[in-house]
């Protein structure tokens, strides 16, 4: 788990990058998961956004994604929510103690 100092922090370096997956009409399928896994890897902090017609809420969507890949919901407000997981090969953020 993480601090509510930690997700603050997260929370302001999610401001300035731009979603790179949207969950769809499709929804979060098996295929969905792995692309998010591996960005998660390579970038430890995204931003997804939940398309109106997914049938879905972006709370919803960040519960899911989190119980299937072990990440941290940060933020979700509108249609947009933020994951943050700690690269096991090469960690980039420094989460302040």
């Amino acid at each position: 788990m993480i601090t509510t100092k930690q997700r603050s922090y997260l929370r302001s370096l999610a401001n300035n990058i731009e979603p790179i997956f949207q969950v769809g009409k499709g929804g979060i399928e098996e295929n969905f998961l792995k692309q998010v896994d591996q960005a998660l890897e390579a970038r430890e902090l995204i931003k997804i956004k939940a398309l109106n017609n997914s049938g879905i809420t972006a709370r919803e969507a960040s519960d899911i994604i989190c119980e299937e890949l072990g990440c941290e919901g940060i933020q979700a407000i509108g249609s947009k929510l933020v994951l943050y997981r700690k690269s096991s090969k090469n960690p980039k953020i420094e989460l302040p103690r």
